[in-house]
This record gives C-alpha cells, structure tokens and sequence, in this order.
C-alpha cells in the first residue's frame, strides 16, 4: 500500500495519496466552508499535518478516516477564525457551484435551494449530514473522524434532516 511505501522512506508517493483523497475532501471543505480560499487552505494545512505525524495513523486501511478527521478539525478551525475575524460566514457561489459532480440545467435550482438550505443548517448539523449523505461514512467512521459519540451523530443527522426538510418545503412553496 501506498502508506506502507511513506512509512518505508518513499517520501514522493505521498503525492498519490494526496491525489486519490484531495477531490473528496475539497468537496467537503467546499461545502463546510463555502468559500474556495479558505477550502483550499484547510485542505493543504491537513495534508501538511498528515504528512508530518503520518506515524500516528492506524495502518493501510486507516488513512481515509484519518486524513477526514484532521480535515474536520481544520474546517472546524478555519470557520472559527473567519466567524472572529468577519463575524460572518462569507459564500462563494462560482465555488460551491463548481464543487458539484455533474452540473445540469434542469437541476440547478434545486441546487442552489439545497446548498443555501444546507447553508442555514448549524455547523454541526452541518457537518453531521455531509458526512453521512454525502461522504457516505458510517457512524462508526463518522465517530474516529469527529470524535463525536455515534448517538449524538444519529440525532445531528436526524435533526438536519428534518430541518432540511422544513426549509426545502419553503422554497418549493415560494
């Protein structure tokens, strides 16, 4: 495995880890972040960090929820330096619309309407749902990435739901 060859010395296969998880996690960052600059540079600080105590990872197949969890906390520090500096969150629209997968017509209000409605969510909420339906982790993975018991990552997950629910029910009615 790649880790393995790091570990061994092979320092310059450590850019093909970064290329197997780096589109993933910038499309977390992305959408926890909403803005690319700052998506890029808690992207580029947590492969920084990775590489530094790579050490400390648990083995071949623990490098995805590892490198996730140091992600999560970097998000986590980014949006809680620029919430002191700006006081608010600033979007970045040209990004979060770049971050989709496979843009179509028919479907760019719909978009639009869940990434301003997964915008309202709180941070946690937030975190929670994307982790969950769209990075597609399980709770117990979800839990070594956050550090967050699985039950109160069910309830964030449920309660985003619920809340998206309501506040897409709202733009359709609009």
């Amino acid at each position: 495995m790649l880790l393995r060859r790091v570990l061994a010395g092979e320092t310059r296969v450590y850019a093909q880890l970064v290329d197997r998880y780096r589109g993933r996690l910038g499309r977390y960052a992305l959408r926890m972040l909403g803005n690319r600059d700052d998506a890029e540079d808690a992207l580029q600080d947590s492969f920084i960090r990775a590489y530094r105590s790579l050490a400390r990872c648990e083995g071949p197949h623990g490098f995805g929820p590892w490198i996730f969890g140091i992600l999560v906390n970097r998000c986590r520090t980014h949006a809680a330096k620029r919430a002191r500096t700006q006081g608010i969150m600033v979007r970045d629209d040209v990004a979060l619309a770049a971050a989709s997968v496979a843009p179509s017509e028919s479907r760019d209000g719909l978009r639009d309407a869940i990434a301003r409605a997964l915008e309202q969510l709180p941070v946690e909420q937030r975190e929670a749902f994307l982790l969950k339906h769209v990075e597609d982790l399980s709770y117990e993975v979800m839990e070594r990435v956050t550090g967050v018991r699985p039950a109160t990552l069910r309830m964030r997950v449920f309660r985003a739901r619920d809340e998206l629910r309501k506040l897409l029910a709202e733009t359709v009615r609009d």
